[in-house]
């Protein structure tokens, strides 16, 4: 289902400064998280003081501060602020099944992983990084940019859909040694997924994978005669019993969980699952400790 644009739209309380409803809700989100000057400090080529640390051998006598030496027994030199741009692809599942809520009280998992992914494009922005969203097999990609510009081409793309059930991710246009993220509910076929993080590893790109899930979709609490469809209406099935499935799609979902961690630990990336019944901040706050690892 596509999101009308009135929907994704605010209403600006000037006229100045029209945003998208989601992106102005992710800019919310993302002051929650406060960064400092730089998101991600950490010793390497820049213009910036970073720290004194004592010589090694290797280091260039240049390099070394005599004024902080005199003071004590050994020689010390500055490090300076890594201040390389990184690039960070971001592919978000746009397939029909991330279109389910099972309550009012909650969004949709669609609207809560864009969400996520807007605000983490917000906070790598904010830090110098470069951003971009990654293809997916049924959907084009934008190449990464800077700026807020960026953002805004992000979320009018993250608008669309597919048609398909269920998205799944590439790589095409991914540069080597980047980073990227994907989100999704990861509920459709996995080979796709992990053929896109196997090569995406094999490229030197580590990055996260965050599973969006509805707190229906944990539970089963279905009994007796329950008719169960796809969002897409592909698929569907009428038992009289569902009380009679629990155990087993527990333990499918359970599965697919463990596959899913397996992939990520086997690659170096990073995996966890979130629920639209949570706060997004836990969400966004593990993101962007994830994707501070990554780099």
């Amino acid at each position: 289902m596509r999101e009308a644009p009135a929907v994704l739209r605010a209403e600006a309380e000037t006229l100045s400064a029209p945003l998208p409803a989601m992106l102005a809700e992710a800019q919310h989100l993302a002051a929650t998280v406060v960064l400092g000057e730089h998101g991600r400090r950490r010793p390497g080529q820049g213009a910036d003081f970073w720290q004194y640390r004592a010589a090694m051998p290797g280091d260039d006598a240049s390099r070394i501060d005599w004024r902080r030496s005199g003071r004590a027994d050994v020689a010390f030199v500055q490090d300076k602020e890594w201040q390389t741009a990184q690039t960070v692809m971001i592919w978000v599942d746009r397939g029909r099944s991330m279109d389910f809520g099972s309550s009012p009280k909650w969004p949709t998992k669609a609207h809560r992983a864009r969400l996520l992914a807007l605000a983490s494009a917000i906070l790598l922005a904010r830090g110098g990084e470069r951003v971009g969203m990654g293809a997916g097999q049924e959907t084009g990609g934008l190449p990464p940019r800077r700026g807020p510009m960026m953002l805004d081409r992000l979320a009018a793309a993250l608008s669309d859909d597919h048609a398909g059930d269920y998205g799944a991710p590439g790589t095409a246009g991914m540069p080597p040694r980047s980073r990227a993220l994907f989100v999704s509910d990861f509920l459709g076929d996995p080979a796709p997924v992990e053929r896109a993080v196997a090569e995406a590893a094999d490229r030197g790109i580590k990055g996260a994978l965050l599973q969006v899930l509805d707190p229906q979709e944990e539970a089963f609490p279905f009994e007796g005669r329950t008719i169960f469809e796809s969002m897409g209406g592909g698929l569907r099935h009428e038992t009289l019993k569902a009380g009679d499935l629990r155990g087993r799609y527990l333990a499918r979902l359970a599965e697919r969980k463990a596959r899913l961690q397996d992939l990520a630990r086997a690659t170096g990336w990073m995996f966890t699952t979130h629920h639209t019944d949570a706060a997004p901040a836990v969400a966004l706050l593990w993101l962007h400790a994830a994707m501070g690892r990554q780099a």
